[in-house]
């Protein structure tokens, strides 16, 4: 009577090469139905081949032999689905920050990036609706739609005086965690939870428009910043960002337009007259 399927054959239907199967074996991943004590050939069962399939695919998706194998080991179907589900956010969130990469990188690398165009603005003091907040890096993004949610349930049937916008602390970017003032100027609505009336205080900033997606902002980020050495003084105070058109208003993120204000003090007038930002 055949005791099962050699490890060759097991190979060729699951197309797991024989030395990963050893591999497996070793780690307690997939271990064979029996083990000739003579000669200590593998074999194993057609029933493992389900299992070996999924954790190629597992494998596939760069998922750790740790994790495999608390999957395998779990009977209950959505606890296995949830385990697999929290990989496949780690593999998201990898693949955004690949592209935010290579974005920036493509950038970085052309040879005939256009001169950037820089507003000196005079902002006024104003007040407006905002939620604020001190807040990990990492943690920016999903801080941030939640906040923007607040608002726009605060603020809905009131007039709002512009887009929106958000205020950051150095320390955000020094320290990987800082205070943000994310806001929708509006006049006429409740504070309520974690809504206030917010006071921005008049300042100075040095302004330029980043278009598209936020995946290489860091570039126009670093062309301001250089711009901003060669022209004015840099002070310490928050970052401004005006969402001028986002997401929210075009799924199409080629529309897509953030002005970017540094804080300046003005050293002397710079020659010739400033541009407005969406004119380079």
């Amino acid at each position: 009577m055949r005791r099962g399927l050699t490890i060759g054959e097991f190979a060729q239907l699951t197309h797991l090469s024989v030395r990963t199967l050893r591999r497996y074996h070793e780690a307690g991943l997939l271990e064979p139905a029996s083990v000739d004590a003579a000669t200590g050939y593998r074999y194993y069962a057609t029933a493992q081949i389900p299992d070996a399939q999924v954790i190629h695919r597992l494998r596939e998706l760069d998922m750790p032999l740790a994790d495999v194998k608390r999957i395998l080991a779990t009977e209950d179907p959505e606890a296995r689905a949830e385990l697999t589900a929290e990989h496949l956010r780690r593999l998201e969130a990898q693949l955004d920050r690949t592209r935010a990469a290579v974005a920036s990188l493509r950038q970085l690398l052309r040879p005939d990036v256009e001169r950037l165009a820089v507003e000196l603005r005079s902002v006024p003091s104003r007040t407006v609706a905002a939620v604020r907040g001190t807040v990990a890096r990492e943690d920016v993004l999903t801080w941030y739609a939640e906040a923007m949610s607040e608002l726009d349930a605060a603020v809905a049937g009131h007039e709002c005086g512009g887009p929106p916008g958000g205020v950051y602390d150095n320390e955000l970017f020094t320290t990987g965690r800082g205070t943000m003032v994310i806001y929708r100027p509006a006049s006429g609505f409740s504070p309520g939870g974690r809504v206030i009336r917010h006071v921005l205080p008049a300042t100075e900033l040095a302004v330029a428009v980043h278009r598209g997606p936020h995946d290489d902002i860091d570039v126009t980020y670093g062309r301001l910043g250089a711009w901003v050495v060669e022209h004015a003084l840099a002070v310490d105070g928050p970052v401004h960002e005006t969402y001028v058109r986002g997401p929210r208003d075009d799924a199409a993120p080629e529309t897509w337009r953030t002005e970017i204000g540094w804080p300046v003090f003005r050293l002397s007038p710079v020659s010739g007259t400033p541009q407005r930002p969406g004119h380079n």
